[in-house]
């Protein structure tokens, strides 16, 4: 353990040592919470450097995210392991709607991602929007980002993957780096991300604090997680029970470091742009996953719940 107290893991195959709090930059885009200024943004990411975190994920569908982190960090680039997406329309033609994963399109959110983040090279892009097969097959996307890879602008491949094309994505056996939700209150991958460790791929656990975790602050905050019904994360979480097994340990701390309790986690993004909770989550994910008795009873109460 670095002396920052940040636990690491080698991300799969890329051999990256990353730590295993990440941070996720869509929490830049106004359009998931209140305007974020420059300075703020600015702020936050070197202090999240200043602490350690080495890894930072990023989009073209987060609004100014990669402009920002650009203009925040991009003098302190060899610190930072960098990812971010393509099938984002960024290079549409009239008529597409939605992602789009055509070479041209994949090709224009690279470079735009390039200039915006002010570097020479990404270390992860992934498929945003978790395309099936087909999609993939389609317009030879994969061969695509390959081209990007091979050209040195990207140094490995990903995909930002849920259910129901998951398992077709590792089976695939192309992917060095899967982005995969995840949580207590949101557990419907869990297998699926220790077959992508299996598969050799790096895990990136998204969600694991914002999926409809309750907040001392306020309440039940679901607008990221649009799949699950309104009532489903409070109905889930009082049901189990789960404030029983807190132990002096606030809701989010509990729901990171019930994360960070996954064995086939490599990282896993959190984002903020205040600095008191960042330093939270630092303090979080310094001591680690949860003791295993309480691990082993909020899985127990969680599933229940579920039945």
């Amino acid at each position: 353990m670095p002396a920052t107290g940040l636990p690491t893991r080698t991300l799969g195959r890329t051999g990256l040592e990353v730590t295993t709090l990440g941070y996720g930059a869509m929490s830049l885009d106004s359009r998931f919470g209140r305007t974020v200024s420059q300075d703020e943004a600015n702020t936050v990411l070197n202090a999240l450097l200043d602490a350690g975190v080495n890894f930072i994920d990023t989009s073209p569908d987060y609004g100014p995210s990669e402009e920002m982190v650009g203009k925040a960090v991009a003098g302190r680039r060899n610190e930072y392991v960098l990812a971010s997406k393509c099938g984002c329309p960024v290079a549409v033609e009239p008529g597409q709607q939605g992602h789009v994963y055509t070479p041209a399109n994949i090709t224009a959110a690279i470079e735009q991602s390039l200039r915006r983040l002010q570097t020479d090279h990404l270390d992860i892009v992934q498929f945003h929007g978790s395309p099936s097969r087909a999609a993939l097959e389609e317009h030879r996307a994969i061969r695509a980002l390959q081209a990007a890879q091979q050209a040195g602008k990207v140094r490995f491949i990903g995909m930002s993957g849920t259910i129901p094309n998951l398992a077709d994505q590792i089976a695939l056996g192309v992917f060095d780096v899967f982005q995969i939700p995840y949580s207590a209150l949101q557990r419907e991958h869990e297998t699926l991300i220790s077959a992508a460790h299996a598969a050799g791929a790096g895990t990136v656990i998204r969600g694991g604090v914002a999926r409809g975790a309750p907040s001392e602050e306020k309440a039940w905050d679901i607008r990221r997680l649009p799949e699950v019904p309104d009532e489903r994360p409070r109905t889930l979480w009082e049901q189990a029970s789960l404030d029983d097994l807190l132990g002096g340990m606030t809701r989010m701390e509990f729901m990171l470091r019930f994360t960070l309790s996954h064995p086939d986690l490599d990282t896993t993004i959190v984002g903020t742009a205040n600095p008191d909770h960042l330093r939270q989550n630092l303090d979080a994910a310094r001591k680690g996953p949860l003791p295993a008795d309480v691990m082993a009873e909020a899985k127990r109460r969680l599933d229940a719940a579920s039945k």
